[in-house]
């Protein structure tokens, strides 16, 4: 299993994941008109044809033994340009008086476009058959060796959107809420709208002026900065590089936003850059144990590779790949790579 960047051929997988994704994920709506337009901007972005403001990069897992992908991730370079970005900003408002000695701190919630300029990790998606083998570990950690070799292609801060809290009939407390009383549409609905790309109804319809949370139903209130239960790895994950929640949630389920500086996130401080080294000695990776892995990255952006060795096969300055895994890297002896341990050494997530 690698990682490498998404390619032209790859369409009816994506559209495959899109259908596999659920309500929820709006960076995968089920139209492969949609989908070949996102492919068509990552290809773009690869080959730098884009200006960086809009400029999306999109991986591919792949199984050599399937045709067919196991899984994609994306980073975005800067969010917020090419179509406006959303947030409710999670804040307070006082009410205090004296005379009759009241002072009641209210939680409020403004529709916000703060986070516009950020870089953004995004469209994390792994299908089913693959929730296996530190497949999903590799998929989303992966992108942290990119930011680390190509930190010119993206902002001082980056953040993620995690999915919010619906139940299992994709139900969202928050959607009844609050969004149902001034979109007049199902929450699937207005999730579709989104992932295609149509904004403008939000900025038409949304109130402008702050959302008192104690005026929502207690049901929306607890799922407020709450992920949807198979968000919960993936955010554990984002939280053992080091990002932290920074009080902005979706405004149609709640999800909530966490956020680093680039320069913080684990693996791009640990990672350390080798030299090559090639030798049939070289120790395989156990793909069922937490620890001993290393990410190894060919530092090459148009056909960026990464894939996972054995936490041996790192010297004090080389790392010693086999024939199998160099060609796959697509790096010979004495080229340079990227690594750095998988999850982190004091952690189990």
């Amino acid at each position: 299993m690698y990682i490498r960047p998404i390619q032209r051929t790859d369409l009816d997988s994506l559209c495959l994941m899109a259908k596999h994704s659920g309500v929820g994920v709006t960076s995968l709506p089920d139209n492969r008109q949609k989908m070949a337009a996102k492919l068509d901007q990552a290809l773009a972005s690869f080959d730098k044809s884009l200006p960086l403001s809009d400029r999306v990069y999109l991986f591919a897992l792949v199984d050599e033994g399937s045709t067919e992908l196991a899984g994609i991730c994306a980073l975005e370079s800067s969010i917020g340009h090419g179509d406006v970005w959303y947030n409710y900003h999670v804040g307070k408002s006082v009410h205090a008086s004296r005379e009759i000695g009241v002072h009641k701190v209210t939680q409020t919630l403004y529709l916000s476009n703060d986070l516009t300029g950020c870089s953004e990790i995004a469209t994390l998606f792994l299908m089913p058959d693959y929730r296996n083998n530190q497949n999903g570990q590799l998929l989303s950690r992966s992108r942290y060796l990119f930011l680390a070799d190509f930190r010119e292609l993206f902002g001082e801060e980056i953040i993620a959107e995690m999915r919010g809290y619906s139940d299992a009939d994709g139900n969202s407390p928050f959607w009844e809420s609050l969004g149902r009383h001034f979109f007049q549409m199902e929450f699937s609905d207005a999730d579709y709208l989104t992932g295609l790309g149509n904004k403008v109804f939000i900025a038409e319809l949304m109130p402008k002026f702050p959302i008192h949370v104690p005026m929502l139903t207690e049901a929306a209130q607890a799922v407020i900065g709450t992920v949807h239960p198979q968000t919960e790895p993936a955010l554990a994950m984002l939280k053992s590089e080091g990002f932290e929640f920074n009080h902005y949630v979706d405004i149609f389920d709640g999800g909530p936003s966490v956020g680093i500086k680039i320069k913080n996130i684990r693996a791009v401080r640990e990672s350390k850059v080798y030299r090559v080294g090639i030798s049939d000695q070289t120790p395989a990776p156990d793909l069922s144990a937490k620890h001993g892995l290393l990410m190894v990255s060919n530092r090459e952006l148009a056909d960026y590779r990464v894939l996972l060795v054995h936490q041996g096969a790192a010297g004090d300055d080389t790392l010693w790949l086999n024939p199998a895994q160099a060609t796959v890297l697509n790096v010979s002896e004495g080229d340079t790579v990227r690594a750095v341990s998988l999850r982190p050494k004091e952690l189990s997530v």
